[in-house]
């Protein structure tokens, strides 16, 4: 198989949020741009989803974060001189309660904030940081609206076109071939469907969709009209508690003797919810722990694993948002100006290997990956199958 080559062009998304602000106050400690007496200490908040409908992805996310902070500092808790002073708070999934926080953090003049899971809170912190003029660093979330939308704003995740990508590179060669989007009619399929026709069609994908109503519990018909469609690769986006019977009926139908079907490998709580369909599915995949398979990954997975936790889909996101504090502190002092230039550009070795911050959007370049999944004595275990090189699937820069 090969990966897909750079897409096109598609348009980032943006937003009109309408938020207050709140004017940071002068911090004395600050070291300025080019040189000078590092600050004795960093604020730094990171909001994230302790509580709430993403808690498990908010927790792979802080596990990682440690192991990241851990990691780049040696242990140490600090760069350099410069002693970094993190705090944690909750948003609970609740993009109000989110700004909430943020306001209150920039009023006691914190320089940077991280993490969230969620795309819409990620979004309103976004704005926080334009405002008032504060590193933001967003965690998982991983919508493509926050690409390029601020100067301060960055990413330590993925972003959905590069899953869309992702799914691309299982076709040798896109033009002219067929790709079926089999999805939920609702505003979370039609996103996909809006996505595999951005990115996709613009490399010459004939794109098309078997859109399910919400509400359907039977889907024979569904699976009959994919199979219909002769598509050379379908697209699965779905979500919620009729995953399991869909899957089943694709597999009862005989769609995957008809074409791939891709869809996106979560987290390791639900490799079961594939069913006898698991080990037919071709999956796009962010992370799984071994993915990489080099002495970052093995130094994060060794930490969380000390730490009690396990590794899993987000691990990644939070060990590369303590790599990039430390990187922006290291270079910028308290200077949120000169943190940003520090992180703009900066290529480094992550846990899945060699990742860049394009300077011109801050895009975070990464690989991703081609995965199987196994039943191994009852235990459901991804296999790698290829890697996707990071340029290969790079987002199409956003527009200024």
């Amino acid at each position: 198989m090969k990966a897909t080559t750079k897409f096109l062009l598609a348009t980032a998304l943006t937003t009109g949020l309408a938020l207050s602000a709140c004017a940071p106050s002068t911090d004395a400690g600050t070291a300025p741009a080019d040189g000078g007496d590092a600050p004795s200490s960093v604020d730094v908040g990171i909001v994230y989803s302790k509580t709430g409908p993403l808690a498990a992805y908010g927790e792979a996310y802080y596990e990682g974060l440690q192991a990241g902070i851990d990691y780049a500092t040696d242990g140490t808790g600090k760069v350099g001189d410069t002693e970094l002073n993190i705090t944690y708070h909750d948003d609970g999934g609740d993009p109000d309660k989110a700004v909430t926080v943020a306001k209150d953090l920039i009023g006691q003049d914190y320089k940077i904030l991280a993490g969230t899971v969620v795309s819409g809170i990620a979004l309103k912190l976004a704005e926080q940081a334009q405002q008032n003029q504060v590193l933001y660093i967003s965690g998982p979330a991983a919508t493509d609206a926050i690409q390029g939308i601020n100067k301060y704003t960055f990413r330590s995740g993925r972003q959905s076109l590069q899953d869309v990508a992702t799914a691309g590179s299982f076709v040798d060669d896109l033009a002219g071939k067929k790709i079926v989007v089999f999805a939920q009619d609702n505003a979370f399929g039609q996103g996909n469907l809006a996505a595999v026709e951005a990115v996709l069609g613009a490399e010459g994908a004939e794109v098309s969709s078997v859109l399910v109503p919400e509400d359907a519990t039977e889907f024979t018909p569904f699976a009959r009209q994919l199979i219909d469609a002769a598509p050379d690769m379908a697209f699965v986006a779905w979500a919620g508690a009729t995953s399991g019977s869909m899957w089943q009926a694709l597999d009862q139908q005989g769609a995957f003797d008809a074409a791939p079907i891709v869809t996106g490998l979560g987290d390791a709580a639900t490799f079961g919810a594939y069913g006898a369909a698991g080990t037919k599915i071709s999956f796009l995949n962010h992370y799984f722990p071994g993915a990489a398979n080099n002495d970052v990954e093995k130094a994060m997975i060794e930490s969380v694993e000390a730490a009690g936790k396990k590794p899993d889909l987000f691990t990644p996101d939070g060990f590369v948002a303590g790599q990039m504090i430390v990187q922006a502190v290291r270079e910028g002092g308290s200077d949120v100006d000169a943190m940003v230039s520090a992180l703009e550009g900066w290529s480094f070795e992550g846990p899945k290997g060699t990742t860049t911050v394009r300077a011109s959007d801050h895009a975070l370049l990464q690989d991703m990956y081609q995965v199987t999944l196994n039943d191994q004595g009852g235990t459901w275990v991804p296999t790698l199958v290829e890697t996707v090189a990071a340029d290969s699937v790079a987002p199409p820069e956003a527009a200024k």
